[in-house]
């Protein structure tokens, strides 16, 4: 913002415009055009397009849309605001997605309900503690990957289910490549861990090198976390299948994981995305959340959408 003034035109790009609802629109149209449209302030913004939605006290953790302000921020961005869909423009491969249910046994399952309801474990290696929802929201994802960090920093395994699910679906893969897509370090140890025991190759998609052992299709097994990989990598020449292993809530992070595969230079006809689900856990909120972001930011590029014709 503080070079801002001194450009005569900006275009800004983005594949994910509003990844977290509306309210990210804010920043980037301020970029634009100074804060014209959407005002200078996100106070006055929030004041105008929404009201609190979950509150303790005066703390509020969450807005929802004002009855009619959707169209209305539509409006108010459309004349500077273009959107093309790859599906309606390029040649895609078709888009795969399933779920890969998994089930805790009973003891599993009432420690991970007894978190849920307590907020704490008290368990032999050490006790798991949540402070407040968000702490929560991170034990419950954990403990449904298997395992989870006590409250000294102790990895704590819980269940072997997803990676029981892991290693059939790279069996079943047959030797072809087969991205698997992590989210706590945990995971990662434990999935290098039954890797390692069963003698199946793998590297981290963490360099130069191992993307373009991937790209090569020299990897049967690529690991890849989406914060430090889910931009700007063309990894669509190593393979079509991608396995989150551990989900996220940012659907930026997980469409443009998504993206590093299915993208044009795919050469399969299909890009098949599994997501491995714990069932009964917060696993399938994540799911939902996701779909339901997915849905508010379809509306966005429906309501901006440029209808590129033939030949035009």
């Amino acid at each position: 913002m503080k070079i801002r003034p001194k450009v005569k035109r900006v275009i800004g790009l983005t594949g994910t415009p509003s990844s977290n609802g509306l309210m990210d629109l804010f920043a980037e149209f301020k970029c634009l055009d100074m804060g014209e449209r959407l005002g200078r302030f996100i106070s006055q913004y929030r004041v105008n397009y929404f009201v609190p939605d979950r509150m303790n006290g005066p703390i509020v953790y969450s807005y929802k849309l004002r009855s009619g302000a959707e169209e209305q921020i539509y409006e108010k961005i459309s004349d500077i605001t273009i959107s093309m869909k790859a599906l309606d423009h390029l040649q895609m491969p078709e888009l795969i997605s399933n779920e890969y249910t998994v089930y805790m046994n009973d003891e599993e399952a009432k420690l991970y309900a007894d978190m849920e309801k307590n907020l704490f474990v008290p368990l032999k290696k050490g006790e798991i503690t949540a402070a407040n929802a968000a702490a929560l929201s991170g034990k419950l994802l954990q403990m449904a990957n298997g395992a989870v960090y006590s409250d000294d920093g102790e990895e704590i395994v819980i269940h072997d289910q997803k990676l029981d699910a892991l290693e059939d679906m790279i069996e079943a893969a047959n030797g072809r490549p087969v991205m698997v897509a992590y989210w706590f370090k945990h995971d990662l140890a434990r999935i290098m861990r039954r890797l390692t025991e069963k003698k199946i190759p793998f590297e981290k998609l963490d360099s130069e090198e191992s993307i373009r052992k991937w790209n090569r299709g020299e990897l049967p097994v690529a690991l890849i976390h989406p914060t430090s990989a889910g931009h700007g990598l063309n990894l669509q020449s190593g393979g079509n299948t991608l396995i989150w292993f551990g989900l996220t809530w940012s659907l930026e992070l997980y469409q443009q994981t998504v993206a590093r595969l299915w993208r044009q230079g795919q050469t399969a006809g299909t890009v098949v995305v599994q997501h491995i689900i714990t069932a009964g856990t917060i696993d399938k909120d994540v799911m939902k959340g996701l779909k339901n972001k997915d849905m508010t930011q379809n509306r966005l590029i429906a309501a901006v959408k440029a209808r590129v014709t033939h030949g035009r």
